[in-house]
């Protein structure tokens, strides 16, 4: 069991050497973005209802939730096709997800 540890994590952290991105870095910034972009919502949120504008609101909550795919666009190299097609394609679910519970939550 150890070995096949050992194998999945060569390969994993392997990745990160081949494409120029640090996992660990990248997973801190994803989890560490996290309270953030909750925070930020709960902020637009209380601005929606009290009819306020939401504009930095919005763009705290996008930069939170683009963060760590800023990282590796940023940092990393000959990144594949699909990796970031499957990432838009996250991306664009996150953000209709995310909308649709910030106009269920504005209407109570």
């Amino acid at each position: 069991m150890s070995a096949l540890f050992a194998r999945v994590h060569d390969w994993f952290f392997g990745l990160g050497a081949h494409y120029g991105v640090d996992p660990v870095v990248f997973g801190a910034i994803y989890v560490g973005a996290i309270p953030f972009f909750l925070l930020s919502i709960a902020w637009l949120v209380r601005r929606l209802r009290a009819g306020k504008s939401i504009v930095l609101p919005v763009m705290c909550a996008g930069f939170c939730f683009v963060s760590a795919y800023l990282y590796l666009a940023i940092v990393g190299h000959d990144i594949p096709a699909w990796v970031w097609t499957t990432l838009g394609l996250l991306l664009v679910y996150g953000a209709v997800s995310t909308v649709r519970d910030v106009r269920k939550k504005s209407r109570k």
